[in-house]
Parts: C-alpha cells; sequence; structure tokens
C-alpha cells in the first residue's frame, strides 16, 4: 500500500513539475505563488501545518500540511521559491506505522 501511494505521489509530483516548467500551464492547472505566501494563507484560511516534506529531485519538494479538523494540502516547490497546490482535500488520518510491517 505504501509503495502505491509513493508511486502515485511521484506521478502527481512530475506533472506539477512540468506544468511549472511553463508558467502558462502551471497558471491554469494549479494555484501558484511565493511559497511563504502560500503557506500563510493555508495557516490563516484553513490552520493547516506542516506535517511532512520530501525531495522530489534537486529541482522541488513536496510538503503535505494538514489541520486538526482534517483539511490537507500538498505542495510542489521549485528552487525559486515557487509552490504550486497540487491537491487537497478533507479527512486526513495520519496512520501508525509498524516497523515489522511489511508494505
Amino acid at each position: 500500500m505504501a509503495r502505491k501511494l509513493i508511486r502515485i505521489l511521484t506521478g502527481t509530483a512530475l506533472m506539477a513539475l512540468a506544468a511549472m516548467a511553463h508558467p502558462a500551464a502551471a497558471q491554469q492547472m494549479f494555484n501558484c505563488a511565493e511559497h511563504s505566501k502560500v503557506v500563510e494563507f493555508l495557516g490563516s484560511h484553513y490552520s493547516e501545518t506542516l506535517v511532512a516534506v520530501g525531495l522530489i529531485n534537486e529541482g522541488a519538494i513536496l510538503e503535505v500540511y494538514v489541520a486538526a479538523s482534517g483539511s490537507w494540502t500538498m505542495l510542489v516547490t521549485n528552487v525559486s521559491g515557487r509552490s504550486c497546490v497540487v491537491f487537497a482535500g478533507q479527512n486526513w488520518e495520519t496512520v501508525p506505522v509498524d516497523p515489522g510491517a511489511k508494505t
């Protein structure tokens, strides 16, 4: 299950990176802005805070912001500091990981 999730996230991130390479396409497909402005908006409007971060490649990172209410947002941020919302939703649930479990 975790491997499937990683594959889905990787595909999503690659799609976001492709759109970020073409600014006009990025504006049509995603909500993008300076990283600090996006983070401020998520905190002030949705009470979301950073819970996970991962390196996509040398050019971008993936961040997950989550609120106690269960709302969540995934951002992809490039090296110039531009962040794009690639997914957002409700009912986020953090699942404890059993170190001995096979995925």
